[in-house]
């Protein structure tokens, strides 16, 4: 059986991955010219670890990774503190796989090396899937350039702007959620003291927050930094931002962004949009995964990790009974209601995470405080849902 995935990047290489270990043909077809160091950092919580470790991707982690003692909650202006989760801790002991925070570079190079261990999976960059004709058991991809490749199985791997989504479901455009987030990368030793704690931190403000992580063995500090805002005209990832405008948003806020933002070699802004639910994600014997499926706000660091769990859910239910149709079906009932329930979860807490005014703070984050320091464990409970086994 063979498989063409249109999408290298996190989501389509761990399909890939999953699939070559139950025997199927892979074939992983990027647009861009080559697989290449974009983007920030990601954390990946124990749901997805879990699976990394199991289809052999974490031992190619190790040098790279870095596992934060703690998860916490700080005022942006004052650095005051709300609440502190022993997440290291918490993730083997409780969920049974680690917490790690890694540069998106760096995972998507251990996925890429763990695919080439495989025969019968290969990687082709400069092929842009444009759409597809299916029948009941076969597919034909077609690139650009009109080229065609035929299959049984088509994974739309490519990303809220995918291809393959369209050609399933008809055009339309995502949706901007009003907010932009900046993003940069800095050494962590070139902030001294003024560096962010090793944790993973998400610093709250009114109508902005931002969360501070490290990536590269802890070497280098990730930012990300989200603000609302009424428009927003730009398309893509690495759209340059000037300090001028970062050092605007988050002005007032602790020291430690004026010195990020001064000392970071470069900015990027993009823009936050997602798709209401979809009806569907499957079209006989092709299958929509990670943003392509469900694209999802940043603000439980769920969306990486979330292709991951397609990939591995996907393969599960291609090695069980049945034509690929069938099991694209069955990977659709089994992955709509939690992912949807992530994607609101991720929304909510942006509106958390932005509240404007001391009243509202103290109503939202008061009771927060106050389990820290009274009950730890009902905040680790909270996030059973997600990090748990299921």
């Amino acid at each position: 059986m063979k498989a063409v995935i249109a999408g290298g990047g996190i989501g389509g290489m761990t399909a890939a991955i999953c699939l070559a270990r139950i025997g199927w043909q892979v074939e992983v077809l990027e647009q861009a010219p080559e697989i290449s160091e974009i983007g920030a950092g990601l954390q990946i919580s124990p749901n997805g670890t879990r699976i990394l470790a199991e289809i052999g991707v974490m031992p190619l982690l190790q040098d790279t990774m870095f596992q934060p003692e703690t998860i916490e909650m700080r005022i942006g202006a004052t650095g005051r503190q709300i609440f502190r989760l022993p997440i290291r801790k918490a993730a083997t002991e409780r969920w049974g796989a680690p917490y790690i925070q890694i540069h998106r570079a760096d995972l998507l190079a251990a996925l890429t090396r763990r695919v080439s261990d495989f025969p019968d999976a290969a990687l082709r960059v400069n092929s842009k899937v444009t759409g597809y004709r299916r029948s009941d058991r076969s597919v034909s991809v077609t690139l650009a350039g009109g080229a065609a490749i035929k299959a049984d199985l088509l994974i739309g791997a490519d990303g809220i702007h995918s291809a393959v989504r369209t050609a399933m479901l008809g055009p339309d455009r995502p949706r901007f959620t009003g907010n932009v987030a900046w993003r940069a990368v800095v050494d962590a030793d070139a902030l001294g003291d003024l560096a962010p704690p090793p944790t993973g931190c998400i610093w709250a403000g009114p109508g902005k927050h931002a969360v501070t992580t490290r990536i590269r063995a802890g070497r280098m500090v990730n930012f990300v930094g989200i603000v609302e805002t009424d428009r927003w005209d730009g398309e893509g990832w690495s759209i340059e931002g000037s300090k001028e405008a970062a050092l605007t948003d988050f002005g007032g806020w602790s020291p430690t962004f004026t010195a990020i933002i001064e000392q970071t070699p470069r900015l990027f802004r993009w823009a936050l949009c997602d798709r209401a639910p979809l009806p569907r994600w499957s079209d006989g014997p092709v299958a929509l995964l990670g943003d392509a499926a469900h694209p999802m706000l940043p603000m439980m660091a769920q969306g990486a990790v979330q292709a991951i769990e397609d990939g591995c859910v996907l393969a599960r239910e291609l090695a069980g009974e049945g034509a690929p149709a069938l099991a694209c079906q069955r990977y659709f009932n089994a992955r709509i209601d939690r992912a949807t329930r992530i994607q609101a979860t991720s929304a909510a807490n942006a509106r958390l995470f932005h509240r404007r005014g001391a009243a509202a703070q103290l109503a939202s984050y008061g009771p927060i405080w106050l389990a820290d320091k009274l009950m730890p464990g009902l905040l680790l409970a909270r996030n059973d849902w997600i990090y748990g086994r299921g």
